[in-house]
């Protein structure tokens, strides 16, 4: 049993070298493919959050108990990118 083990990993010796080294190197290139792919996530997630125009508009009272006067429920939301009754404020 002994000589059978000793024989098997004599013959993939040879073989255990380069199957680490691409194993290695995958794993490096698979946090790194993770890691742009948070990135790449967090910078569309952050521009389809910019378009949000609520703290811009007249409507926006900035109040935890009532944002908007016209539209509380959807007030800073993805919802209200594109509210019909978004008025800018008159400075």
């Amino acid at each position: 049993m002994f000589q059978l083990l000793y024989s098997l990993v004599h013959a993939i010796q040879p073989f255990l070298v380069p199957i680490c080294f691409c194993l290695a190197w995958g794993i490096v290139i698979l946090g790194f493919w993770t890691v742009l792919s948070a990135i790449r996530n967090g910078v569309a997630n952050a521009k389809q959050m910019h378009q949000i125009p609520c703290t811009n508009c007249q409507f926006f009272i900035n109040d935890y108990r009532l944002k908007c006067t016209v539209h509380p429920s959807i007030a800073n939301s993805e919802k209200a990118i594109h509210c019909g009754d978004y008025c800018p404020h008159s400075k």
